[in-house]
C-alpha cells in the first residue's frame, strides 16, 4: 500500500482530522482545542467521521496570524465571534495600528561617547532615565544607549551645542512631549469618533474596510503635515512676539546702579 502524501486531501477538498494536522502543522490535540475554544467551526460530520476543509486551514492560519499580532486567544474568540469568521480585514486593521508610525533606525552609543555627544564627561543617571522615560533612548543590559530616535538626539546636541544645558535639553523634551501626546490624543479621537464609530454601528460592512484602512494609513502622514504647518504658524507667532519685546527692552535707557552717599 503506497504511503499516504502528507497534507492529501479528498478528491472533494475535504480532509480528516489527521490530514488538517499534517496540512497545517498543528498536532489533533490544539486542533480539538481550538474547536473547544471557539476558533475553529466543527468538522462536517458523514457517519462517524468529521472532514474538515480549506476554510479551516484558513480559519487556522489566520488565528496564528493574530497571535503573531499580539492577540491572545481569548480576543482572537472574540474577533472572530464578532465578525463572524471573516476576520482578514480585522487583522490588517490591527497590523496597522501596530505599525510604527515611521521608522528609524536606532543608534547605539557606549557611554562615554554619549557624554561626549552633550559635551559632558559622564551623564547623569537621572537624566538618562528621565530621557529613557520620553522613549528618546533606552538604558541596555551592557551598558551601552540605545538612541530610539536619531534625529531627537541630534536636535538635543545641537541645542548643547548652542549652550543649552542638557537637563534643559531634556526638560525641553519632556514638554514636546506632552504637547505632541495632546495631539496624537485628538487625532486618535477624531478617527475614532468620526470614522470608525460610524462603520462600527454600521456592523462594519465588508465593503467599507478598505475605506476605513485608507483613512486610518492616511491619518499618519496627514497629522504630520498638519502639525508641522501649525507649529510654523505658532512658532513665527512667537518669535515675532519675543522680538518686539527684545527691541523694546534695547531701545529702553540702561538703568544705572546708584552711588552710595557719602556720610
Amino acid at each position: 500500500m503506497a504511503a499516504e502524501t502528507k497534507g492529501a486531501t479528498t478528491p472533494d477538498g475535504k480532509m480528516t482530522i489527521g490530514e488538517l494536522a499534517r496540512r497545517t502543522g498543528m498536532t489533533v490535540r490544539n486542533i480539538r482545542a481550538h474547536q473547544t475554544r471557539g476558533l475553529l467551526p466543527p468538522p462536517e460530520v458523514q457517519g462517524r467521521t468529521g472532514y474538515y476543509n480549506e476554510e479551516h486551514v484558513a480559519r487556522i492560519e489566520l488565528t496564528r496570524e493574530m497571535q503573531a499580532e499580539g492577540l491572545n486567544l481569548e480576543a482572537i474568540r472574540r474577533v472572530l465571534e464578532s465578525t463572524g469568521g471573516s476576520s482578514k480585514e480585522m487583522v490588517d486593521f490591527a497590523r496597522a495600528v501596530r505599525a510604527p508610525f515611521e521608522d528609524e533606525t536606532p543608534e547605539i552609543f557606549d557611554p562615554a561617547d554619549f557624554a561626549a555627544a552633550w559635551n559632558l564627561e559622564s551623564v547623569e543617571e537621572r537624566l538618562l532615565r528621565r530621557a529613557e522615560k520620553l522613549g528618546a533612548l533606552r538604558m541596555l543590559p551592557d551598558g551601552q544607549i540605545e538612541v530610539i530616535s536619531p534625529r531627537l538626539h541630534r536636535a538635543a546636541t545641537r541645542l548643547i551645542e548652542f549652550g543649552v544645558s542638557p537637563a534643559a535639553a531634556v526638560a525641553l523634551a519632556g514638554k514636546l512631549h506632552e504637547h505632541a501626546d495632546a495631539v496624537a490624543r485628538a487625532y486618535v479621537d477624531l478617527f475614532t469618533e468620526q470614522i470608525w464609530e460610524p462603520f462600527d454601528r454600521a456592523g462594519r460592512p465588508d465593503e467599507d474596510w478598505h475605506t476605513v484602512l485608507e483613512a486610518l494609513e492616511a491619518l499618519r502622514p496627514l497629522a504630520s503635515e498638519a502639525l508641522l504647518a501649525m507649529f510654523q504658524i505658532t512658532m513665527g507667532e512667537e518669535t515675532e512676539k519675543a522680538a518686539e519685546q527684545t527691541l523694546r527692552n534695547a531701545g529702553k535707557p540702561q538703568r544705572r546702579g546708584r552711588s552710595r552717599r557719602r556720610r
